[in-house]
């Protein structure tokens, strides 16, 4: 457990982290970056930090260390993909390897014969929901990349039928507690399309909200990307934004569909999962193409609250 000691140290650290713009950050190793997490958040193993003028408490976080374990996580295994019976989860596709001077989650995914796939999936064992006048903070740092018979690295824009997704939910009851996707990606052989959505309705399997949620944005397939969910509860007024490298992408309330009630979202997990294909009109199953492998990147993952 780390606190901060000081007024003047936590003032010093703050500024040294402010100081670093987004591509700097980018071009840290994995041991600079999170450590400089560290300084801004304390070790991240703890629970606790101080919450003297609101700020950030650590609840949960894993920057998936060389030589450590996914013991936070769920690994799926012998399930099919909701959304894709050509899809199957197995433990050993999520992994904690090197890339890019970093130690990450790997999720791979890849073809097993004609019609099949296998992939990643995991799940936090850690679930949460704001309180009335509490602020939850889920993020992440994610890239994707793809892998040639040669093992030549690709762009992940170029495969078709990858359907990477960093998202929270309570799959137990979907959708009546509510799904919140940060980030959904689908790739069509040659470009790819992003975006953030929201799912909800009152009974089991019956989502009332259609695409109306839905949120595009631009991403760089070729670089690291931050993304932050804001999930708040002010004076029982509940309501999302989705941050991408620190720019809005996304304000979700009440008023986005008629049938929403945010009110009742939650406890949610953290997922992070690889589909491909689809069982509706979404891709051409025919043609998925994910090279030798297609990866999902994630170099860490971490919840933070505080009271509002």
């Amino acid at each position: 457990m780390k606190t901060l000691k000081t007024t003047i140290l936590w003032c010093m650290c703050s500024i040294f982290f402010i100081s670093c713009d987004k591509d700097e950050r980018s071009n840290q190793t994995s041991e600079d970056l999170k450590n400089d997490l560290i300084v801004q958040y304390g070790d991240g193993e703890s629970d606790t930090l101080s919450n003297k003028n609101n700020e950030w408490t650590n609840v949960f976080v894993d920057n998936f260390n060389q030589g450590g374990n996914l013991n936070k996580w769920e690994r799926t295994h012998g399930r099919n993909d909701y959304n894709s019976r050509i899809c199957a989860y197995k433990y050993w596709n999520s992994s904690i390897q090197n890339f890019d001077n970093r130690s990450c989650l790997r999720l791979r995914s890849y073809k097993v014969n004609n019609n099949s796939y296998e992939s990643g999936h995991v799940k936090s064992k850690f679930n949460f929901k704001p309180k009335r006048n509490e602020q939850y903070r889920v993020s992440a740092m994610i890239k994707f990349t793809a892998q040639d018979y040669n093992n030549a690295t690709r762009q992940f824009k170029d495969t078709y039928g990858a359907w990477p997704a960093f998202w929270t939910v309570d799959e137990s009851v979907w959708p009546q507690h509510g799904e919140i996707d940060i980030m959904e990606g689908f790739t069509f052989g040659g470009w790819s399309q992003y975006s953030s959505n929201l799912f909800y309705g009152r009974n089991f399997l019956q989502n009332e909200m259609g695409t109306s949620a839905e949120r595009k944005y631009n991403l760089n397939d070729n670089n690291w990307h931050k993304y932050d969910m804001y999930w708040t509860n002010q004076n029982g007024n509940v309501y999302i934004d989705v941050f991408v490298d620190n720019n809005q992408v996304a304000n979700y309330g009440n008023w986005v569909n008629p049938n929403l009630k945010l009110e009742n979202f939650g406890p949610h997990n953290v997922i992070l999962n690889m589909h491909i294909g689809s069982d509706n009109s979404l891709f051409d199953n025919g043609r998925i193409n994910l090279f030798k492998n297609t990866f999902m990147w994630v170099d860490w993952v971490r919840v933070d609250k505080k009271n509002i």
